[in-house]
């Protein structure tokens, strides 16, 4: 019986050309531009999961995240997912229903985790403060004594506003309420000092897209024994197979027991974009990140334009710059886009409209670069 259909090239109208992809500087708030190294690593051959040499670099990986992270945590892993599946696992462990959850709300990433902390049964008490200011030690204070919650998180780098949060003390105080201590470092992690043993950080997560220089499909995570305890004393399980570190231990561990078959490739450039790190040195880097960061702040007031944070609490990784009146945020975008080649969006939630955000993370924190990006804004504004 001849049903007439079409052939599948009809039906589908496939594309057989080869992947042109335009090469852009991106100077937004991430990805940012691979490390040639690191794309270079992306072409190692593949092993399998639990071969004896991928098991090797699983140690050098997280022997990596340790330094970088400025830890000792043992439970220290790349989740197989983005920034947001490492989120979303320290919540998962860390949230029985009915914790009380206390979320500090300075920019999206905030209002992120209270949604987030919600659908995993928690208590979420948010702590407010305008986009672009930070939580000093007092309010605080005031808030764990009067919630007393089982977790205060908090955004370290907030990619929304460009703010970065001091943490001096926020440790003590929560051991003094005993409470976890949650941190995102997506934006922070290999850009900004970060000590997150020293800082009495219990859990933390960050990407890989960003300061790092690797691309997006793996995020860091990691939780030390307060928090493992915790873990261990549910009255029963992570309500997330996928994210439970009870399980995905036993794989990262000494055990070595499948879980999930890892991401290969991406975990060879995760290891290499660690070692530029290591290579470089963490005050070095960190280093490099703030010249850079000034570099582009004074460029910045040359032109007439202000940035969104006060200085002394402001990112070396990301700034949010003031759209000036009367001027189309997104026009100004799409025109450094497509007459520069340089990505630089706007603004997320409250900020949609009245900021740039202009990242200078890992590989792309360079003075040419710098210069570059001040020179197209000064042609098109």
């Amino acid at each position: 019986m001849d049903l007439n259909l079409p052939s599948v090239n009809e039906t589908y109208r496939i594309n057989t050309q080869p992947l042109s992809v335009p090469q852009r500087l991106l100077l937004g708030p991430g990805p940012s531009n691979a490390h040639p190294r690191v794309l270079e690593a992306l072409r190692t051959p593949l092993v399998g999961h639990l071969d004896s040499a991928f098991l090797g670099i699983m140690n050098e990986v997280q022997d990596l995240l340790r330094y970088v992270w400025q830890t000792s945590n043992l439970l220290t892993v790349p989740i197989s997912g983005t920034g947001s599946a490492a989120m979303e696992a320290t919540l998962a462990n860390a949230i029985e229903t009915g914790d009380k959850v206390v979320v500090g709300v300075n920019g999206y990433f905030g209002n992120r985790l209270v949604d987030m902390a919600g659908r995993y049964g928690a208590d979420v008490v948010a702590l407010r403060k305008p986009w672009g200011q930070v939580f000093g030690l007092e309010e605080l204070e005031a808030t764990l004594s009067k919630h007393r919650p089982a977790i205060l998180a908090l955004v370290h780098a907030e990619t929304s506003t460009g703010a970065c949060q001091p943490m001096e003390g926020v440790g003590t105080l929560c051991r003094k309420y005993d409470c976890l201590l949650l941190l995102d470092t997506v934006t922070s992690l290999g850009g900004v000092p970060l000590f997150l043993d020293e800082w009495g950080v219990d859990l933390a997560y960050s990407g890989t897209q960003k300061c790092l220089s690797c691309p997006p499909g793996l995020a860091p995570f990691t939780m030390n024994e307060r928090a493992i305890e915790k873990l261990n004393r549910r009255s029963g399980k992570v309500p997330n197979w996928y994210l439970d570190m009870s399980l995905v231990a036993s794989y990262w561990g000494s055990e070595r027991t499948y879980h999930h078959t890892a991401p290969i490739s991406m975990n060879y450039a995760l290891r290499e974009a660690l070692r530029l790190v290591a290579e470089e040195g963490l005050e070095a880097r960190w280093a490099r990140h703030r010249k850079n960061a000034e570099k582009l702040w004074k460029g910045l007031a040359n032109l007439g334009l202000s940035c969104h944070v006060d200085e002394a609490f402001r990112l070396t990784s990301l700034t949010t710059v003031r759209v000036p009146k009367n001027v189309d945020a997104k026009h100004i975008s799409q025109r450094i886009l497509r007459e520069y080649n340089i990505e630089m969006p706007g603004g997320l939630g409250e900020l949609a409209g009245k900021v740039w955000r202009v990242g200078l993370m890992g590989y792309n924190s360079r003075s040419e670069n710098v210069q570059t990006l001040l020179n197209a804004l000064k042609n098109v504004l």
